[in-house]
């Protein structure tokens, strides 16, 4: 039990109320490499979130591990996995609107993950360093558009989750439940945009990351 407990603990990665739960009850457990994983898994669930929820858990923790520096440490790189970039960055191996998956982001976190399996003599040893492995899955959730001179450009575009459309006859809806908002923009997980004006045209048929805007030139006044 305790060997697949461990495991758990560092392959939940779905931001879901009940896996944040399960996680913070592991963080308690009595077997020191179930809590470390827990408290770090933790973070990878969360991470660029500014999740309240799991923020707070995470400052309970602190308070609750203030005399071990190991359990201390999980819980400050949760932390900073929590608010990654202020809350403009997060940890993910698909790009394009979820349509291609990197394999130097899924190795960088793969590497991390299977470096927790032996978390005492690896990341609390002297191997810490695997932890950098991270930053090839580190990517942008915030949807900033520029015009052609790359100067910050503010549009209006509509944010809302995203729909499978895939072999799907004409031109139905990518998004449901959207709202309007004007760029920079921040896309949840699931998330995707559209532009909301006719007066510019992207120059990427994914609305995501740093995006460039073309004034439509057949666009009648």
């Amino acid at each position: 039990k305790q060997w697949y407990q461990r495991r758990v603990a560092i392959t939940a990665g779905n931001p879901k109320l009940e896996i944040i739960d399960t996680l913070s009850k592991l963080s308690h457990d009595s077997d020191s490499e179930v809590a470390h994983n827990a408290i770090f898994a933790m973070g990878i669930v969360g991470s660029g979130t500014n999740n309240a929820r799991l923020a707070n858990m995470l400052r309970q923790l602190a308070q609750y591990y203030h005399k071990d520096a190991n359990n201390l440490f999980m819980v400050r790189l949760a932390q900073g996995l929590v608010h990654l970039g202020k809350g403009t960055l997060t940890l993910s191996p698909y790009h394009s609107d979820r349509m291609l998956m990197s394999r130097v982001a899924v190795g960088g976190l793969l590497g991390v993950i299977v470096a927790f399996m032996d978390v005492n003599n690896l990341i609390i040893g002297k191997s810490h360093y695997l932890l950098y492995h991270l930053v090839s899955a580190i990517q942008p959730r915030m949807l900033v558009t520029f015009n052609e001179d790359l100067k910050p450009l503010p549009v209006p575009v509509r944010v809302g989750q995203a729909v499978d459309v895939v072999g799907q006859a004409g031109k139905p809806k990518t998004i449901t439940g959207f709202q309007t908002h004007t760029t920079p923009v921040l896309l949840a997980h699931g998330e995707r945009a559209e532009l909301g004006t006719n007066e510019y045209t992207p120059l990427t048929p994914v609305m995501e990351g740093f995006v460039i805007l073309r004034k439509n030139e057949d666009m009648e006044e």
